[in-house]
């Protein structure tokens, strides 16, 4: 299921001047943007999270999971609260 953000600024730049509340047509408000973000911003636990320097040495965050097993068939879950790699059979 795709995640569709509040403010499809694409939409925005489309219409007439002035209905944005601005005269001109590809003002994008500080609200609209900040709406956007809090969105796409995922609440994980801290434990699972790692800060790495992104594109253009902006700050990044990158999320911690155990790396995949390299044969067999598994799915990613928590055993006792722990995430892990658990062996399954093939579907």
């Amino acid at each position: 299921m795709p995640a569709n953000p509040p403010v499809d600024f694409e939409k925005r730049v489309k219409l007439p001047p002035g209905k944005m509340g601005s005269d001109y047509p590809y003002a994008i408000k500080a609200t609209d943007l900040m709406q956007n973000f809090v969105f796409a911003t995922l609440d994980i636990d801290a434990a699972y999270v790692e800060s790495i320097n992104g594109v253009g040495g902006h700050a990044q965050r990158k999320l911690k999971l155990p790396a995949p097993p390299s044969s067999g068939t598994h799915v990613l879950g928590a055993i006792s609260g722990a995430i892990q790699w658990i062996a399954t059979e093939e579907c």
